[in-house]
C-alpha cells in the first residue's frame, strides 16, 4: 500500500491535502505536525491516518528510514507568518529542515512535493518563475526562496527522484480557521459581517483605490487538484506557480461575502457601490506597519504549469468564496 507523508499535516493546506487523498481512499498516511496550538486537531479529526508523528522527531528519524518505502512526501510544514522578524527561527524552519528533508527524500527514493510562496516575488511587478522577478520583501519570502534557488542548483537539472515546489499565491479555503490574522480575508470579511454587518477593506494604497488592490486568490480545492495531478505524473519535476493566473480586487470578495450571506437571509443581492453606500463595505486607512512591505498587486503566470500539460481550471473569486461562506455559515 502506498504510504505518503503529510507535514503541516494539522494546518491549512495540509490538512486538505490529507482530504483529498482520503478521497482516492489512500489512508496510509503519516501526519506530521506540531500541536502545541492544541486546537489544531480539528483540522485532522475527521480524516483518516496511520500515524501521527510529532514534527520534533521525524526529521531524524525520517532521515533514518524509520518509515520504510515512502512514496512521497507532501511538505508543507513551515513558518508561514509573513510577519514573523526572527530571521534564525524563519531559516532554520524554511530553509534548514527542508534541505535535510530534501537530502532524505533523494536517499531514501521518496519524491518531494513541496510549499513554496508567490512571497518569493516581493516586490516585483512580474509573476514568473525567473530569478530576474525575485525581489522577497521579508525574510519569509526569503527563506522560501533560497531554497527554491537549492533546488534550481542540486535538483531539478538531474532530479534522481520527483521534486516540485508550488509557489503558492493567496489561498484561502476551509480549515484555515487556526491561523489567526494571518487568516485568508475572505474568513475574515465572513466573521465581520456576522458580528458587524459589515466588512472592512484597506483604502487607497500603492495607487490602487480603496479596496482595489488586487491579489490572485486560489480556492483551496483548487491546490489540491494541482498538487495531485503532479502526484499523478511523477516525471514532471520544477518550480511552478499556483494560482488562478487572474488578479482580482479586495473588493470582489467583499462583495461576494456580503451578498453570499445575503443570500442565506433571503435577501437580495447589491452592487459594490451600494454596499458602500449601506455602509456594509468600509474602508480603513492603510496601516504603516505593512508600508513598503506589502504587494498590492500580483498575479501567477501560468505559462510553465500550463507547458506541463496541467490544464486544471481554477474557481473565480466569486465560485471560491461564495462555496467558502456557504461551507463557513454550516
Amino acid at each position: 500500500m502506498t504510504r505518503i507523508v503529510v507535514t503541516g499535516a494539522a494546518g491549512f493546506i495540509g490538512s486538505n491535502i490529507i482530504k483529498g487523498l482520503n478521497a482516492r481512499g489512500m489512508d496510509n498516511i503519516i501526519a506530521v505536525d506540531d500541536l502545541k496550538q492544541g486546537d489544531k486537531f480539528r483540522n485532522i479529526a475527521d480524516l483518516r491516518i496511520a500515524d501521527y508523528v510529532d514534527a520534533d522527531t521525524f526529521y531524524t528519524a525520517f532521515a533514518q528510514g524509520a518509515y520504510g518505502k515512502v512514496e512521497a512526501v507532501f511538505h508543507e510544514g513551515a513558518c508561514s507568518d509573513t510577519m514573523e522578524q526572527d530571521g534564525k527561527y524563519m531559516m532554520a524552519n524554511n530553509y534548514t529542515l527542508t534541505c535535510r528533508l530534501f537530502e532524505a527524500c533523494q536517499k531514501q527514493g521518496s519524491r518531494l512535493l513541496y510549499a513554496s510562496s508567490a512571497a518569493t516575488y516581493g516586490g516585483s511587478n512580474t509573476f514568473s518563475e525567473d530569478p530576474r522577478f525575485e525581489l522577497p520583501l521579508n525574510v519569509y519570502g526569503y527563506s522560501k526562496l533560497l531554497f527554491d534557488q537549492v533546488m534550481r542548483r542540486i535538483a531539478l537539472p538531474h532530479p534522481h527522484y520527483q521534486v516540485v515546489g508550488f509557489r503558492y499565491f493567496n489561498v484561502y479555503g476551509p480549515r484555515e480557521q487556526h491561523k489567526g490574522r494571518m487568516a485568508s480575508v475572505a474568513f475574515h470579511q465572513f466573521h465581520q459581517y456576522q458580528k458587524e454587518g459589515k466588512v472592512k477593506l484597506f483604502g487607497e494604497y500603492g495607487g490602487y483605490p480603496a479596496g482595489g488592490q488586487m491579489r490572485d486568490f486560489v480556492f483551496i480545492d483548487d491546490v489540491v487538484a494541482v498538487n495531485l495531478w503532479f502526484f499523478d505524473n511523477p516525471h514532471i519535476s520544477g518550480i511552478y506557480n499556483l494560482g488562478t493566473g487572474r488578479a482580482q480586487p479586495f473588493n470582489d470578495i467583499a462583495i461576494t461575502v456580503v451578498n453570499t450571506l445575503r443570500e442565506k437571509a433571503g435577501e437580495n443581492p447589491l452592487t459594490l457601490d451600494d454596499a458602500v453606500a449601506a455602509g456594509m463595505i468600509e474602508y480603513i486607512p492603510f496601516p504603516d506597519a505593512l508600508r513598503g512591505k506589502y504587494q498590492s498587486y500580483t498575479q501567477a503566470d501560468l505559462t510553465r504549469l500550463r507547458g506541463t500539460g496541467c490544464d486544471h481550471v481554477f474557481s473565480s473569486v466569486e465560485q471560491g468564496v461564495r462555496a467558502y461562506v456557504n461551507a463557513l455559515g454550516n
